[in-house]
């Protein structure tokens, strides 16, 4: 399954489509600066669950940060969750 990601000047997500292009899986951001991105929502449809997409995504979102220089509010449940099992993601969250 491929992650796909659009990026607008104020917001983004990262998501994964099924065969009729709808989005299954999706981790909303919003920028709340120019060097800062707060993670909403993450969302994953129940026929992927438990296949570590949820974690995928934030993942993704890890990516693109450090690859554009950015810090991550992790204001949602589920990826502040992922933020405080993984010491990896420590250079780009914004505590």
């Amino acid at each position: 399954m491929e992650i796909k990601h659009q990026h607008h000047l104020t917001n983004g997500d990262f998501f994964i489509l099924d065969d009729n292009q709808k989005k299954i899986a999706v981790m909303t951001y919003i920028m709340f600066d120019d060097e800062t991105m707060l993670i909403e929502h993450t969302i994953v449809d129940e026929q992927l669950s438990g296949q570590g997409i949820g974690k995928k995504l934030v993942d993704a979102g890890v990516q693109f940060a450090r690859e554009k220089g950015f810090k991550i509010i992790p204001q949602c449940p589920y990826a502040n969750a992922v933020f405080k099992k993984t010491p990896e993601y420590a250079d780009v969250w914004l505590k």
